[in-house]
């Protein structure tokens, strides 16, 4: 979506972009300093949420500014697509609040605490990989607020006509069916293990080649849909799966990560109850397929993610309809 065509909310904070690049990575409170870490939850009532600047972290941005707002603070939403930048603003308190995913920051903010090489702190255990993340996050000055029920992990999909012949649901029923597979993926989906070594290791799935065109890319996708390529790489909140005529096949052994949806706060900006209040009725009612929904509705039907976002919280009753 180009900048003109952002919602207003979204538009005026942009124009703090370039100070926000400039300042990000020499802000924010030393590991050393814990008056900062251990100073009470703060409750600023003018919050900036921070977008990572793709379709579902713009349509999360957007359902906590309408959730806060709802419960009295002013909001502005700015988008910062680099993790290296947005992460130490949000430290520094430039940014108060920003949609995350457990499994994945955890490792982020170990490799910063302990370098490239630590070795990953997330898992498909979503208590453990929620301790993990908390413990790196806390020193910081950050607090991250509960998951809720939407994950966007890792997924492998394949033609709809495929997994009929060959009666494919999961992972395992293909591991089962002993066939030689491409997969179509990212280069380093030759290495990662959650891709095709833990494909291998865990289901028994007999990957012949990797054909690096990419994550849920839509050549990719063609690729599996013309029978060139037999499993996609792609993600569980991919909209765009039945244009293909593709299915996914379920991760039944918990290859993937605990990569659930979770707000993380600046604490002395934005810790306070009210906030985790406010952001916390998401969690009841806010599904992996709705988010698969709102990103069709974005990127197919071309809609406004404040649109979208709005009329999926209406629909659910956590905020009026106005």
């Amino acid at each position: 979506m180009s900048l003109l065509s952002r919602p207003i909310r979204a538009r005026r904070a942009l124009a703090g972009l370039v100070l926000l690049a400039a300042t990000a990575c020499t802000t924010g409170p030393s590991l050393e300093n814990q008056g900062e870490v251990t100073a009470p939850p703060g409750d600023s009532k003018e919050l900036t949420i921070g977008s990572a600047g793709f379709t579902e972290s713009d349509l999360l941005a957007q359902m906590y500014a309408l959730l806060l707002e709802r419960a009295g603070y002013s909001t502005d939403i700015i988008s910062v697509t680099n993790r290296e930048i947005y992460e130490p603003a949000l430290e520094s308190g430039q940014i108060d609040v920003v949609p995350e995913y457990a499994a994945t920051f955890a490792d982020w903010l170990n490799a910063k605490a302990n370098g490239a090489d630590a070795a990953p702190v997330g898992s498909p255990d979503l208590a453990a990989t929620m301790k993990a993340l908390r413990a790196l996050a806390a020193p910081r000055g950050l607090t991250v607020l509960d998951p809720g029920r939407a994950v966007d992990q890792n997924a492998f999909a394949v033609a709809a006509s495929y997994a009929k012949k060959h009666n494919l649901k999961t992972l395992s029923d293909l591991g089962r069916a002993n066939l030689p597979v491409r997969l179509a993926a990212g280069d380093e989906c030759v290495q990662r293990p959650y891709c095709a070594p833990g494909l291998e290791k865990t289901y028994g799935i007999d990957i012949v080649a990797v054909d690096p065109k990419g994550v849920g890319t839509t050549q990719a996708k063609q690729a599996v849909q013309n029978g060139q390529d037999q499993v996609v790489l792609t993600t569980t909140t991919d909209a765009t799966l039945d244009e293909f005529g593709l299915v996914l096949l379920a991760d039944d052994k918990k290859l993937q990560n605990a990569d659930y949806v979770v707000p993380v706060v600046n604490r002395a900006r934005a810790g306070s109850d009210g906030v985790r209040d406010a952001l916390g009725r998401l969690n009841t009612v806010l599904t992996t397929a709705d988010l698969a929904s709102m990103n069709e509705q974005v990127d197919s039907w071309r809609r406004l993610p404040e649109d979208v976002a709005r009329t999926y919280l209406e629909s659910k009753r956590l905020i009026p309809k106005g």
